[in-house]
């Protein structure tokens, strides 16, 4: 059974930073693409990162290029999000999920596993 848990959110200033972690468990992930997406109230899921777990492929969601970085440590099956220059806009719940190919990653309907999320919140 997939287990994705994440942890790491909290409320931080804007500017600031941030670390989330997605500890993943119940099966071998080296196939699989992870992905962080994040759901502010009123709107729809949004994608943040992808990673290809073998290879260490990586995508970008427009806002976050250049200040989020999405990561991975293979003997801990966690996967990480750092997040710099935090801004309001980047206030939301943060979720980590599971997909076991690479294609349109973009698309939250594609994914297979969901972690129930972390809250962010950015302060002004």
């Amino acid at each position: 059974q997939v287990q994705l848990v994440e942890s790491g959110g909290g409320l931080v200033q804007a500017g600031g930073s941030l670390r989330l972690s997605c500890a993943a468990s119940g099966r071998t992930f080296s196939s699989y693409t992870m992905g962080w997406f994040r759901q502010a109230p009123g709107k729809e899921r949004e994608f943040v990162a992808a990673l290809r777990w073998s290879g260490g492929i990586t995508y970008y969601g427009d806002s976050v290029k250049g200040r989020f970085t999405i990561s991975r440590d293979n003997a801990k099956n966690t996967v990480y999000l750092r997040m710099n220059s935090l801004k309001p806009e980047d206030t939301a719940v943060y979720y980590c999920a599971a997909v076991i190919s690479w294609g349109v990653v973009t698309d939250p309907s594609r994914y297979d596993y969901w972690g129930r999320g972390t809250q962010v919140t950015v302060s002004s």
